[in-house]
């Protein structure tokens, strides 16, 4: 088929049977992370085809307990960020195929931007599709997109389209040298600049292995105080992509019907936390809603920024 968003380019999927494991994934991962003499991961190699899945059906109990553990209303749609739990184990296939330019494990969700063009319904079966895209340098390493798409029925065109950006840390071309200075940090806002919090959140291991479980995104540094300390945390941090789910709670009700929603990850949530959210109207010609997560304590320290945009 022809990339809607890249028109002439031919994208190639593979048929999977079934959504696959993400738990059986993930060990995959841990003995693809482990250097092997001649290995194919060399940073330059990308998979050659996409993966997708027909026939996909919404387990209304998963649904639940992902609204629940988000602070989410339950309804007949599907809220923004939960397709993302449903395409993930596709993610993880393509960054298992051994042209993956590098290891799954280790790797740090920079970004992510969904375009929701007509809400996804509890009844709807869906099918999901994954590739990865554009390879290149970052300052802290290597970056890649992978991109997801989500239809129904017969509609060729996506109801649900998301672009995360999977980030592998190492040096590059543009990493600045060892010695050069480091740029002078911004000064913290006061409370009195950026007003009232919308919400105040507490977020403690409990609710993230709840998340976890519901996700089936059961990374050590999501769940393991020792695999959190392997990469370099003083302990467990919540996924990202709970805090993206999290930030729609305080806008339920005024999100548009199409709507694109990006995020940029910041400085992870260490556990146990306190998250002060802060959900802002967007001005004339902007975005409909502005939304920042900060440590209520630290205003300096952003967890994540966020926007949402009317299509």
């Amino acid at each position: 088929m022809t990339d809607p968003q890249n028109p002439g380019v031919d994208v190639e999927y593979r048929t999977l049977p079934a959504i696959p494991d993400l738990l059986a994934q993930y060990g995959k991962a841990a003995l693809g992370s482990v250097p092997v003499v001649g290995g194919s991961r060399d940073g330059n190699s990308m998979p050659a085809t996409g993966v997708e899945v027909s026939g996909v059906r919404v387990d209304v109990a998963n649904l639940a307990a992902y609204a629940r553990v988000c602070g989410l209303r339950l309804g007949n749609a599907l809220p923004l960020t939960y397709p993302f739990t449903l395409a993930f184990p596709l993610t993880m296939q393509l960054m298992l195929d051994p042209d993956y330019p590098v290891a799954a494990m280790g790797s740090v969700h920079l970004f992510n931007e969904i375009e929701s063009r007509r809400p996804l319904l509890v009844d709807d079966e869906l099918t999901i599709r994954a590739r990865a895209e554009n390879l290149r340098e970052h300052p802290s390493g290597l970056l890649v997109d992978i991109v997801t798409e989500i239809t129904t029925g017969d509609d060729d065109e996506p109801a649900w389209r998301q672009r995360s950006g999977m980030l592998s840390k190492r040096r590059t071309s543009l990493t600045p040298p060892k010695d050069a200075p480091r740029p002078p940090k911004p000064e913290a806002p006061t409370a009195s600049e950026i007003g009232d919090p919308t919400v105040v959140k507490s977020v403690d291991e409990g609710r993230i292995s709840e998340y976890a479980a519901v996700s089936g995104d059961r990374n050590p540094i999501h769940v393991s105080k020792v695999g959190a300390k392997a990469f370099g945390f003083p302990n467990v941090i919540a996924h990202g992509m709970w805090t993206a789910g999290t930030l729609l709670s305080a806008v339920e009700g005024g999100i548009p019907e199409r709507a694109r929603y990006s995020v940029e990850f910041g400085k992870p949530v260490v556990l146990p936390a306190k998250l002060g959210v802060y959900a802002r109207r967007g001005g004339a010609g902007g975005p409909a809603w502005d939304l920042t997560v900060r440590n209520p304590r630290k205003l300096g320290t952003v967890h994540a920024t966020a926007t949402i945009e009317e299509l």
